[in-house]
């Protein structure tokens, strides 16, 4: 799913899901930058496949951390973006790290899913989780979940900024009493 809006959903939800432990703007970004090496191929016709290293746990583990690690400077920008959307942004190299490669992992098993080429677990290339899972499960249904899931995102968003004042009072009240 070359940058498509279909990463977004499981991203944005786990993210915001786990967002004490999880960068949550470089781990929804680290979605889309892996997606760099698909662009790179078609624009220079390469050929197939089209997703090819970056698109395995090992070397998305190396692409994740470049990411978190040239993501750090950002990190004051990122904190104005989380400011519009009224979350609390605190963050450190390690996060950011982390983040970087789990998102890249994520996007990898969504990819993983839905196109055939996509070989994970490299350097072994015999085992193709979109074997395992497509008998079972169709690009249509991956979608769908996909789509469910940003709707799950704008819920769980909708709960935390309703729950958001209560506890900021609360948090408040103990400093108060400190």
């Amino acid at each position: 799913m070359p940058f498509t809006p279909y990463h977004f959903g499981p991203s944005g939800f786990v993210g915001l899901i786990f967002r004490k432990w999880i960068d949550i703007p470089v781990f929804v970004l680290a979605n889309v930058i892996v997606d760099v090496e698909v662009l790179v191929i078609l624009l220079f016709g390469l050929g197939y496949p089209r997703h090819r290293y970056c698109h395995t746990l090992l070397i998305g583990a190396a692409v994740g951390t470049f990411w978190g690690v040239a993501a750090y400077p950002l990190r004051h920008f990122f904190k104005r973006i989380m400011r519009l959307f009224h979350l609390p942004y605190e963050t450190g190299l390690a996060k950011m790290i982390i983040s970087g490669i789990l998102g890249v992992w994520l996007h990898v098993v969504i990819d993983g899913t839905y196109h055939y080429d996509v070989k994970m677990l490299w350097p072994n290339r015999t085992v193709s989780l979109w074997r395992m899972i497509y008998r079972h499960v169709n690009k249509h249904q991956i979608e769908t979940i996909c789509v469910l899931l940003f709707l799950a995102v704008v819920i769980v968003y909708a709960i935390v900024m309703a729950s958001s004042p209560k506890q900021d009072k609360a948090q408040k009240a103990i400093r108060d009493e400190n």
